[in-house]
Formats: C-alpha cells, sequence, structure tokens
C-alpha cells in the first residue's frame, strides 16, 4: 500500500458522532411528531443559510479526520517503510497549500517578503530591499507592473468557475427538490452562489500567491485556518458530549426529586463553580500533560500524543462546563414538577424515573439544544483563551487559539503583522455565528411553549 491508515482516537470519536447524528435522522423521520418541528426550522430562511455554513466547516473536519501515514519511496528488506508523519485527506487536497512554505512573513497576495533583508543586486552590490518569495507570484517577471493584472485576471476566473459550479450544484438540487418557490430554499441558493464564488477566487488566487499570507515560519495562513477547523469542532462537539450526562441527568433529578438529592448536587456544581475556570481548568490540564509525557512510549507517533493531549482538554472541560446547564434544568424542572400533567402522572402512580423521562425531559429539551450550541460557541472561544495561557492544546496542533497565541507578539512591531490574527477572527467569527443563528432556529422550533396553529 502506498499509505497505512491511522485512526486517532479523535477521528473516531468524530465518526460516532457522524454515525449517531445519521441514526438519529433515522430515528426522527419515522416519527412525524418530531419531524415538525424540523420542517419549522426548514422554513426559516436564516436557519438554513447557517446550516449551509456549518456544513461546510463540517466537511473540513471530517476531511481533515480521516489520516494516513504515506510510504516512503526506499524500501528495507523488501518492506514498504512509512513516514512516522501523519497526514489527512485535507493535506493530500491541499498539497500545494502545505508545501509552499517561505523563509518568513509575507502580506496578503503578496509577492515579496515582508521584512527587509541584505540581499545581492543584479549588478553584484549587496543592498536593504524586499527579497522575492519562493512561491507568491514567482511566475511574474515584473511584479511591479504585471500583479495588479494578474491577480485581476485570477479572480475572474475564479469568479466564472465558481458561478458555473454553484449553477451546476443549483440544478442538481433544483431536479430533485423542485422549483425554489419558497423563501428559504431561495435564501439557500443565493449564499451556495455565493459561497461557491467565493471559493473560487479564493483557490484561483491561492495557485500562484498566498491569499491570507505566511505566519513567522513562512506556513500559508489560509491552510492553518482550515486545518485549525477540525480541533475547534472537536473541542466543541466532544466537549459538549462529556458535559451533557452530567447536566441533563443531575439537572432534572435535583429539580424533580428535591430533598437530599438536590442539595447534594446543589453542593456539587456550587464548589465547582467557585472555583475560577481558569485555574481549575489550567490546573486539571497540567496534570494531564504531566501524566502524558512521563509515558510518552504510549504513543507511537507525535500526532497521537498531541491527539491525547487534545482529547484531555475536551475530557477537563466538559467534566467542569456542566455546572450552568445544570443549573438552567434544575430550576425548569422545579417549575414542570408543579404543573397539573406532573401531578396527574403522580396520582396515578407513574414512577418517578418515567416522569422525569417522558414529561420532564422532552419540556426541557428546548433548554438542551439552545445551551449546547452555545457552550459549543464559548468552547471554540476557551480553547483561544487557554491556548494563550499556555495550557491549551499541544503547540504542534494548529487551532485558532495557537494561530491566535503566535500572532499576538506580532501585533505591536512594526510594520504590524495583523494577517494571521485577521484570518483565525474571521473563520471564528463565521463559525460561532453560524452556529448561535441555526442555535435560536432550533429553540424556537422545539420551544413547545410557543403556539402554533399546525
Amino acid at each position: 500500500m502506498s499509505f497505512l491508515p491511522v485512526i486517532l482516537p479523535s477521528d473516531a470519536l468524530v465518526f460516532l458522532l457522524v454515525a449517531a447524528c445519521l441514526a438519529g435522522a433515522w430515528y426522527i423521520r419515522r416519527r412525524p411528531h418530531l419531524v415538525l418541528p424540523w420542517r419549522r426550522v426548514a422554513q426559516n430562511a436564516t436557519a438554513m443559510v447557517s446550516l449551509l455554513l456549518l456544513s461546510m466547516f463540517v466537511l473540513v473536519g471530517l476531511l481533515d479526520s480521516l489520516h494516513y501515514r504515506p510510504a516512503l519511496p526506499d524500501k528495507a528488506n523488501g518492506q514498504t517503510q512509512y513516514s512516522p508523519e501523519v497526514l489527512s485527506v485535507l493535506d493530500a487536497l491541499a498539497a500545494g497549500l502545505r508545501t509552499r512554505t517561505e523563509k518568513t512573513y509575507s502580506a496578503p497576495l503578496a509577492t515579496q517578503l515582508y521584512a527587509m533583508e541584505s540581499i545581492e543586486t543584479p549588478d553584484g552590490k549587496v543592498a536593504r530591499g524586499y527579497p522575492r518569495l519562493k512561491s507568491g507570484g514567482a511566475h511574474l517577471a515584473d511584479p511591479e507592473h504585471e500583479w495588479a493584472g494578474d491577480v485581476v485576471r485570477r479572480s475572474l476566473v475564479g469568479v466564472a468557475g465558481g458561478l458555473l459550479a454553484g449553477v451546476l450544484l443549483i440544478a442538481g438540487i433544483w431536479s430533485y427538490a423542485g422549483k425554489p418557490g419558497n423563501k428559504p430554499l431561495r435564501a439557500v441558493f443565493i449564499a451556495m452562489l455565493l459561497f461557491a464564488v467565493m471559493c473560487g477566487t479564493i483557490f484561483s488566487l491561492s495557485t500562484a500567491y498566498h491569499v491570507f499570507g505566511t505566519d513567522k515560519v513562512g506556513q500559508d495562513v489560509l491552510y492553518l485556518a482550515l486545518k485549525s477547523i477540525r480541533t475547534g469542532l472537536v473541542i466543541g462537539t466532544v466537549t459538549t458530549l462529556v458535559m451533557l450526562p452530567f447536566a441533563v441527568l443531575l439537572g432534572v433529578a435535583a429539580g424533580y426529586l428535591r430533598g437530599w438529592v438536590d442539595d447534594v448536587i446543589q453542593y456539587l456544581y456550587t464548589v465547582l463553580g467557585s472555583i475560577p475556570d481558569v485555574l481549575l481548568i489550567a490546573a486539571a490540564v497540567l496534570m494531564m500533560q504531566v501524566l502524558i509525557e512521563r509515558n510518552a512510549d504510549w504513543f507511537a507517533t507525535a500526532a497521537a500524543r498531541a491527539d491525547a493531549r487534545l482529547l484531555a482538554l475536551c475530557v477537563v472541560l466538559g467534566a467542569t462546563g456542566w455546572t450552568e446547564l445544570c443549573r438552567l434544568l434544575r430550576g425548569e424542572a422545579m417549575k414542570l414538577r408543579e404543573m397539573e400533567y406532573i401531578q396527574a402522572a403522580q396520582a396515578f402512580g407513574v414512577s418517578s424515573l418515567r416522569i422525569m423521562t417522558r414529561h420532564i425531559l422532552p419540556n426541557v429539551m428546548h433548554i438542551v439544544l439552545i445551551s449546547v450550541v452555545m457552550a459549543f460557541s464559548k468552547l471554540v472561544l476557551a480553547e483561544a483563551v487557554l491556548s494563550y495561557i499556555g495550557v491549551g492544546v499541544d503547540p504542534s496542533t494548529v487551532s485558532f487559539g495557537n494561530m491566535i497565541n503566535a500572532a499576538r507578539l506580532e501585533m505591536g512591531r512594526e510594520p504590524m503583522v495583523w494577517w494571521p490574527l485577521a484570518a483565525a477572527f474571521a473563520f471564528m467569527l463565521l463559525l460561532v455565528l453560524a452556529a448561535n443563528l441555526f442555535a435560536d432556529a432550533v429553540r424556537d422550533a422545539f420551544d413547545p411553549r410557543l403556539n402554533r396553529a399546525e
């Protein structure tokens, strides 16, 4: 084989989550009362455009979760040897961005380095100037006069290619779903066309330039931003999965059972809530780091070690971040406990477990859904803060937090290096904004207290 498949623990969790979502969709599709709220979501234009944007992020994350080790060109004893470097399908698709590195910083779409160096002039003298990039605009003989025309030409080619791809995709969806006679579908088609044009333009320019520039060691910032998407998605989703069982079970039990159960659960989340979040997380993460460093032989590759640290961060964030949702669910369960239908169920002798699972839990799911997505957004941002203080993901893991941490010192230099921070901010903003807008629509669709004549 020319490659050796590698399944990291986080990869297994990602695809297990995808399988659970597909199974949930199949389960919901067979039950009309569960399909109805999602139909309401589908009638919301903002929600569908947000879902489209989230789907693009998820697609990038899934491509970056298919890992492998490429085969080395030479063989030992007739056996194929594999590289210790673990790559992903996204790395293969973005090989041009990954391999076209520079010496150091270069501005977006630049043809020269950002810092002056001593260079040799054509007449053999040494002078201070801006050296040409190895990849950015290397095809231009006279960048000063040819650059603007070349950028415009490539941008127009990208716009045309994106329009063509978008129209073909819309035509395929149109033929399957019918004419876009409703507002949400029209909005999705317009957004899809805009996304296609944007992606086509970036792709066309990225074949000859560094669209978002390069960082301190010359890596393409666009490539780093794409690689950071998976880290953000893993932290947001895996941490949420760890947090949910604590928050839902303990919150509903405390609000309905009351008594000593409520006292014990309140004591737990009060103690956790009294400790500053950053200090608690930092202490737990540092202990996990020491454990990983002392048992380096547990991991076959550096990627496996970095992945273990990523999962450790997810577990710590989940185990310490359930208190807020638990408190919300406790209050809602206490209110629902006094409703007439709950008291009727108690009078008929229905068990407490059945009341909590069949009557209370469905009526707090809108709170769970909105809190989960809001927590996802907060966790993506929390990773940036933790990486800033040195207790985030492994330094070898590409993430928004590590990008911001690497760029923060360059904001004070002259001239200022602003594009790594701007790229990380833009991608984080799109991810978090799309998640929040979609969460609002889901919350409205699932809230049983909203009266709808359907």
